[in-house]
């Protein structure tokens, strides 16, 4: 019933910034139309630090980002003039398509504040129909976002549908996308209707099958299971998945069905022909 068992990889990012590299991973590039996961933190820096690690502007095609935080908070600004602060338990979702740029900085007090920064962050793969559709920004604040408890498992649906949980985050696939916790001794299954589907455990541990799992580790069931997890502890567990897209190209930050899309994308970021954010446009990340 497990197709794979993926240990999240360090990363480092420079500056101080280290992530739980997640997917993707060379033997799962994909769960559904997710692409990529990090998972950063729970980190704290000190303000002077801070801001070293900012995450300049640099582009994006052919995906939806999602940044989805836990603790802290991030400056998000793009090339549609946008400027969000992220907060925890928000849903900020941007659809690159054609073309995007944006910046991620770390320049709000609270960026830091608490247990300090944990933020995980998805790429979800377009359907080849949308890869070249208009880029956008929705932010879905927290009370939007339906939320369920019972019997020990508390729950918010980030995305898609699951459970009879409805979230609101308009996606161009169908997916799942929620965030869990669970109590010691609680169990929860996964959504039964999407054809490829994991959980990643962020805290805590479960037991699946008879062995134990703990943080940093995605468990990816194989299609028409019925798995449950058991929770051995208090535990946050994120549960996604949804339907397979077909191959996808990756390189740096592009995604594409074509290979020749991100040649072109390439050669237009190293050309100046992805705008910069209006208000974040005095530096960038030179292609790799």
């Amino acid at each position: 019933m497990l197709d794979n068992v993926i240990d999240g990889r360090a990363v480092f990012l420079g500056h101080g910034l280290l992530v739980q590299r997640v997917l993707p991973f060379a033997k799962r590039r994909m769960v559904g139309p997710f692409i990529f996961l990090d998972h950063a933190g729970p980190m704290k820096m000190a303000p002077e630090d801070a801001r070293k690690a900012d995450v300049r502007p640099h582009p994006h095609i052919g995906l939806s980002t999602v940044s989805y935080l836990l603790a802290g908070a991030v400056t998000h600004r793009d090339s549609l003039g946008v400027e969000q602060v992220i907060r925890p338990g928000d849903v900020n979702w941007m659809t690159a398509g054609r073309g995007i740029s944006h910046s991620e900085r770390f320049e709000d007090p609270n960026a830091f504040a608490g247990t300090g920064l944990e933020l995980l962050q998805s790429w979800v793969a377009l359907p080849e129909t949308d890869e070249e559709t208009d880029p956008a920004f929705d932010n879905y604040p927290m009370h939007v976002l339906p939320e369920a408890n019972e019997g020990g498992v508390w729950m918010r649906a980030i995305a898609g549908e699951a459970f009879g949980l409805r979230s609101p985050v308009r996606t161009h696939s169908p997916l799942f996308y929620l965030h869990t916790v669970l109590q010691a001794g609680a169990r929860i299954g996964l959504p039964g209707r999407h054809t490829e589907r994991a959980a990643y455990i962020v805290n805590g541990s479960v037991e699946f099958g008879g062995d134990i799992y703990r943080p940093g580790q995605m468990l990816v069931f194989t299609p028409g299971s019925d798995p449950t997890l058991l929770a051995l502890e208090t535990s946050t567990v994120m549960l996604l998945g949804g339907e397979p897209l077909g191959e996808r190209h990756i390189f740096w930050n592009f995604v594409s069905s074509r290979k020749e899309r991100i040649e072109q994308a390439k050669a237009d970021w190293k050309a100046g022909r992805i705008a910069l954010p209006p208000h974040d446009n005095a530096e960038f990340i030179p292609l790799p």
